[in-house]
């Protein structure tokens, strides 16, 4: 049996995931991570992105964060999220929807145009569309 970690996954609405892992890869700011049991402790911030999940026996499951934080200690791995989405459950047209209003709303500049807002927006939705088409290409989901 591989050895593993106790790994959660906490949004603003609770508890998504607690169970043991045998490796989390996320897109932090500074590049990609691999978190696997053993791994030195740290705590950094997240992209909006995928959280990949190999679960205890080889499954893998994919979530999708808004971005957020990942804690890493000697026995637990924790990643606290905004929004935590299974990316089972996204849907792409939806996704390619999201990244064509966010788009418009960006070069739709009005009086009141929160660039800030927009480029968020836009950055959220193509994080979004990446993980839905990454899951599909890997998982054949």
């Amino acid at each position: 049996m591989a050895i593993t970690v106790h790994c959660d996954i906490v949004s603003a609405e609770g508890e998504i995931f607690s169970g043991l892992v045998e490796m989390v890869v996320a897109h932090g700011n500074l590049g990609d991570l691999g978190i696997a049991p053993g791994h030195a402790p740290l705590i950094t911030d997240l992209k909006p992105g995928p959280i990949t999940l190999t679960k205890q026996g080889g499954e893998r499951e994919v979530f999708y964060i808004s971005g957020g934080f990942l804690e890493v200690q000697p026995n637990m791995v924790k990643v606290l999220a905004d929004t935590v989405t299974r990316a089972a459950d996204l849907d792409e047209a939806s996704a390619q929807q999201a990244l064509k209003d966010a788009e418009k709303a960006l070069h739709a500049k009005g009086a009141e145009f929160d660039y800030g807002s927009a480029a968020a927006r836009l950055a959220e939705a193509a994080a979004q569309l990446r993980t839905v088409q990454a899951v599909r290409k890997k998982f054949g989901g």
